[in-house]
């Protein structure tokens, strides 16, 4: 399935969530919490503005970026088991450096 995001959407593959803390025990499913950074899969051709011009985005297919946890729209990718988001480009916080 390809995914194309309309005007200032971006699609994230959130990371996966931590399974042992950082004292060695194993986190059940009901414990764990959502992690709040990912990479960006796909980018919308950037905002329309109402000159009819487009603003382009800050983010990149390929950034790690974070973001809030009530940030946008979880859904699952047919066939795996990833997690995706899709949210406005305000709704991310953060662009990470590596």
């Amino acid at each position: 399935m390809k995914l194309r995001p309309l005007n200032d959407r971006i699609i994230i593959r959130r990371e996966a969530a931590e399974t042992v803390t950082s004292g060695g025990l194993l986190l059940p499913d009901t414990a764990k919490s959502k992690p709040q950074r990912g990479k960006v899969i796909a980018a919308g051709p950037g905002k329309l503005l109402k000159d009819g011009t487009r603003r382009g985005l800050q983010v990149e297919v390929g950034d790690t970026v974070l973001f809030t946890s009530w940030a946008g729209d979880n859904f699952e990718e047919r066939g795996t088991s990833d997690e995706l988001v899709i949210m406005a480009e305000e709704e991310i916080l953060a662009i990470l450096d590596s």
